[in-house]
């Protein structure tokens, strides 16, 4: 009982795929895996640093790395292309740069592509980046629940759960509060469901965000 599990890798094989897509030698693994994980802070911290975010959204709804012998490419899924679009492709190659710095590679040509999601907001990190810039802007963590299931009726979506865990507004012992609207059936494989975790930073502390969408059987 009580046994958890991560609903995109109960459902790998299925209708959900890697995010990051490349082979390893066993040495070399924990060295690829932290190449991703600067490719990924790298682009984060680039959107913060030279972007104009409102309501503390990045627009990030995905990154896929695809890894060859001689090539890296990263596919970016952005909500609000125009974040990183307004300027042609300068930004993006201006982006590019500075992933190359970050990774000082020199015998793999890398490679970024920006794809548009025609729904942004029936995408979880998007949703858990705006309950996230709610809650720093000292909104009620209910009112930013109900708006987040408002903004889900725009999208094509079946059902969406919400759910904030830690020291809710102000409070000295930490709860957990979760909504529901619609279908979520989690224990079913054949439903695509997509799942975010996102971690906000209050001055009452550290507050974990979890959003369950249900698509398509």
């Amino acid at each position: 009982m009580g046994q958890k599990i991560n609903p995109l890798g109960f459902r790998l094989g299925t209708n959900q795929d890697h995010h990051s897509i490349w082979f390893a030698h066993q040495k070399n693994y924990s060295l690829d895996l932290q190449e991703d994980q600067k490719i990924r802070h790298c682009i984060k911290n680039y959107l913060q640093k030279n972007m104009r975010i409102s309501y503390g959204i990045e627009g990030i709804a995905r990154i896929e790395i695809r890894k060859r012998i001689d090539l890296i490419q990263v596919i970016i899924y952005l909500g609000f292309p125009k974040l990183l679009l307004d300027g042609g492709t300068r930004r993006v190659k201006e982006l590019q740069m500075t992933i190359q710095k970050e990774l000082n590679c020199l015998n793999q040509k890398l490679n970024v592509i920006v794809t548009r999601i025609p729904s942004p907001y029936g995408q979880p990190h998007i949703l858990g980046e705006f309950i996230a810039g709610q809650l720093k802007n000292r909104v009620s963590f209910r009112k930013a629940m109900k708006k987040v299931i408002e903004l889900t009726e725009q999208a094509d979506t079946k059902g969406i759960q919400v759910q904030i865990a830690g020291r809710l507004d102000g409070k000295e012992i930490a709860r957990v509060e979760w909504i529901r609207e619609g279908r979520v059936p989690l224990q079913t494989i054949r439903a695509k469901i997509d799942y975010c975790f996102y971690t906000v930073r209050t001055i009452y502390g550290a507050l974990g965000i979890k959003i369950w969408i249900f698509r398509e059987d």
